[in-house]
């Protein structure tokens, strides 16, 4: 790096390239760097990236916003601009070189006068139970007044396939949502609301069991087959496979069928509430957790963080499906899924498919992940198609997941088996947006909160990189000019995580002048509503409205 060096001092393990944009010198195009990381003793030790390991690293400018030790920045004293931030009036000199102590808090932005991102409160899980009734109405109620206080735009709700037609096809029960919608109504709050097609219960966060319908669930009983399934046989009931989309085994109707026929009773149901505007958007459940994406990496079947995850191919709709895709290929004995993936608490550089070099960049490799993947934009696009039939005139919204870890590999094996075809030298990326757009949707990113430095410390060996995938998933939907929402992917109280949110939402110096078109915070709880948190969570309303605050720490 050109005249600039980064020196380790107390906890601080590595510097990603948001954390010196202020700084006046830059790492050329061509100078490939080895990036630090470090080992649970603490010692540095070297990840010996390869270039192409960088496609998805985070650059654009932004202002950091706290320093997580003493870290002693190394600038050539002949090309330090006077105005620098990183130069103040004491400096030592070592080897020609000026040498900036930075402690404590940096500065933060001033978000005053910048676009207004509407900013939206996610629900409890189990706000409404498996009777369809609403719990707690007094209290809900309490807590949405407060949230209404401090200029929240709205909430968002999830509507549980699995509580609504519950007992037999096509008997709804919307009783519980309404009462709810007529209290957010009563508030001047808007919605936003998830159909929601999988099973709620055994993943992170998830603290309520809400299964698929109880006639689904018996149907699944006589043919397993239509849940996702790993190279073991073991079946995954969080959702149904997309491999049912279009066979007719759910008492005479296909997946995509039932999807709709639930779809058109909602917007039935609560006609009056899209006529006056009270429900601004829908976000379509497209796969577990609601997210489009592969059930991956499951909890249930012992998955641990950073594991690699499984290929959720195996049962008889989807293998049907490879086979007719290898055949066309003109390569039969390519209708198989990889034999060396590992397992799902595998690391990349332990399998033959997904180490540098692997398969999965072989010929076959490219043939069954270009097939993997493209079942799931198709499965997507399918069931958008329907969706934007059923709510014509409201915006229908996809949520895709943050899968960040392994980002700094060459194969970048979790998005793969995800479903992401998005290794070094390919965008995954672009075909969903491609597909979003041609519905003239929305997409809803993950994992904005994050920083790839605390990745790097908690979890050195993983190789994540969430910064670098936010930019790059956001920077896909932005080129083709669909709006682009996002959420938290976990639990987010203190001011350093909402900075960052900020720092995604609104990118410093853009001159395109793009930003987040809404933020979903996750999720409404008690300790949300106690009075630190809550005053740090107004600080933070105020500054996606893009209002003044009088404490800024400059």
């Amino acid at each position: 790096m050109m005249g600039l060096q980064f020196v380790q001092a107390g906890k601080l393990a590595g510097v990603t390239a948001a954390a010196v944009a202020t700084a006046p010198v830059v790492m050329a195009a061509s100078q490939a760097m080895p990036l630090r990381g470090v080992s649970p003793s603490g010692a540095f030790r070297s990840l010996e990236c390869r270039p192409c390991r960088l496609k998805g690293v985070y650059t654009p400018a932004s202002t950091p916003y706290e320093s997580r030790g003493r870290m002693v920045v190394m600038v050539d004293r002949d090309r330090t601009a006077e105005n620098s931030p990183l130069v103040g009036s004491s400096m030592d000199t070592v080897d020609d070189k000026q040498v900036v102590d930075i402690t404590g808090r940096l500065p933060e932005r001033d978000f005053a006068g910048t676009p207004y991102v509407p900013v939206y409160v996610m629900l409890p899980l189990g706000v409404v139970n498996m009777k369809c009734e609403l719990v707690d109405p007094d209290g809900l109620l309490k807590q949405l007044r407060l949230l209404k206080s401090i200029n929240v735009d709205g909430v968002m709700v999830d509507c549980w396939w699995g509580i609504v037609e519950a007992h037999a096809p096509q008997e709804y029960n919307w009783s519980g949502y309404k009462r709810l919608f007529q209290i957010v109504r009563e508030l001047k709050l808007k919605l936003q609301v998830v159909m929601s097609f999988h099973e709620c219960g055994g993943n992170v966060g998830d603290d309520v069991c809400i299964p698929l319908p109880h006639w689904v669930a018996e149907i699944g009983r006589t043919n397993p087959d239509m849940f996702f399934t790993d190279k073991e046989g073991r079946r995954n009931p969080e959702c149904l496979t997309w491999g049912i989309d279009k066979e007719r085994i759910l008492r005479g109707r296909t997946a995509v069928e039932v999807y709709f026929d639930y779809m058109r009773s909602f917007r039935v149901e609560f006609d009056e509430f899209f006529e006056d505007g009270v429900i601004s958007e829908i976000e379509i459940g497209l796969g577990p957790c609601g997210e489009l994406r592969y059930p991956s990496y499951p909890v249930k079947h012992g998955w641990r963080y950073p594991g690699i995850g499984e290929f959720q191919c195996y049962d008889q709709y989807l293998m049907k499906s490879l086979r007719r895709a290898a055949e066309a290929r003109g390569h039969s004995f390519w209708a198989r899924g990889p034999d060396n993936a590992g397992n799902y608490n595998s690391r990349p550089h332990e399998t033959g498919f997904f180490c540098d070099g692997g398969d999965y960049d072989g010929y076959y490799g490219r043939f069954f992940l270009g097939w993997y993947s493209q079942v799931l934009v198709d499965h997507a696009d399918r069931v958008l198609s329907l969706s934007k039939l059923a709510f014509e005139g409201t915006r229908i919204a996809a949520k895709v997941s943050g899968i960040h870890w392994w980002y700094k590999t060459a194969s970048h094996a979790a998005e793969l088996t995800a479903g992401f075809y998005n290794p070094c030298n390919r965008d995954g990326y672009s075909s969903i947006a491609a597909m979003l757009k041609k519905h003239d949707a929305a997409l809803n990113f993950t994992c904005v909160e994050l920083r790839t430095l605390d990745q790097h410390e908690d979890f050195p060996e993983a190789l994540a990189d969430p910064e670098g995938l936010v930019w790059q998933v956001l920077n896909a939907a932005w080129d083709v000019s669909i709006p682009v929402a996002s959420e938290n992917a976990l639990p987010c109280h203190d001011r350093d995580g909402y900075n960052k949110i900020l720092e995604n939402a609104k990118p410093f110096n853009d001159p395109d002048g793009r930003h987040l078109s809404a933020f979903t915070y996750l999720r409404l709880s008690p300790v949300l509503m106690e009075r630190r948190n809550f005053l740090e969570f107004e600080r933070f309303v105020k500054r996606m409205h893009g209002e003044a605050v009088l404490d800024l720490q400059t």
